[in-house]
């Protein structure tokens, strides 16, 4: 009889190469099916039940009936993390209107409590779909995460994790690996050795990346100095405290 496989969503933005590098590299890649997906659509998926385990974004936590974070390692960051950031052609202040980047509620939720708690301003929120990129002018500014960031610039950019660590004095976690119902522990050993391959093999994931995206130097460091992977116990007191924040700005929204 054939073992059923782990469904396994994770996301298709550079800093999860590693992750991809250790999962394809090890023996756990025979235990589960891969789906590579934005942030918002590993979320869906992992709350639908499409999945059995997601690299998706933290602010969904709540949602979920059952939750299980499964490894040591996650996507976050002890500063600026480069790719997640509110970029503007004027600066805070004058800011009227953001664009909420859809790819993921994550950064969404963090640019949010970070303009109440932190820059105390009060914009009008905009969803954004596809393109709302170039609507970003003038007193309209706009969240945008992963790598099309590398590619995209305005006068002001204010980096979402650098901004958090200066707020909160803690670093941030954008995504951890969750799965929603309990893993066999074998599997989730397996999983995590795999993650830790990848992790500790940065230089590997380097010399396998043959897109003309980003150069391998810019790479290197992108992955080495604005992601970091340990989901040490900073980054979940860290979860805790951006989760709270969560709460208490829908608390206060629903009263109002």
């Amino acid at each position: 009889m054939e073992v059923q496989k782990i469904k396994v969503s994770a996301v298709s933005y550079l800093n999860t190469l590693p992750f991809l590098y250790g999962i394809n590299n090890s023996d756990i890649i025979n235990d589960i099916e891969l789906s590579l997906d934005i942030p918002s659509d590993c979320a869906k998926k992992l709350m639908s039940g499409e999945v059995d385990l997601g690299l998706v974004p933290v602010a969904i936590l709540p949602e979920l009936k059952e939750y299980h974070i499964v490894s040591d390692y996650c996507i976050g960051a002890e500063g600026k993390v480069k790719s997640v950031a509110l970029f503007s052609e004027v600066g805070l202040n004058e800011i009227e209107t953001i664009y909420l980047d859809y790819q993921s509620k994550t950064s969404v939720n963090l640019a949010q409590v970070l303009a109440k708690e932190y820059w105390k301003i009060s914009p009008k929120w905009i969803e954004a779909s596809t393109g709302f990129e170039n609507e970003i002018k003038g007193n309209v500014a706009g969240i945008i995460i992963g790598d099309r960031t590398f590619h995209y610039s305005k006068k002001f950019k204010f980096d979402l994790a650098q901004e958090w660590l200066d707020f909160s004095g803690l670093p941030f976690v954008f995504a951890c690996w969750i799965s929603n119902k309990k893993l066999p522990n074998l599997f989730v050993q397996k999983f995590n050795q795999g993650l830790k391959l990848g992790v500790n093999s940065i230089n590997d994931v380097i010399l396998n990346y043959n897109e003309n995206f980003i150069s391998n130097k810019c790479l290197k460091r992108y992955l080495t100095e604005n992601i970091s992977y340990l989901f040490d116990e900073d980054k979940q007191r860290a979860i805790q405290k951006f989760l709270n924040y969560i709460k208490v700005n829908k608390a206060m929204t629903s009263k109002s």
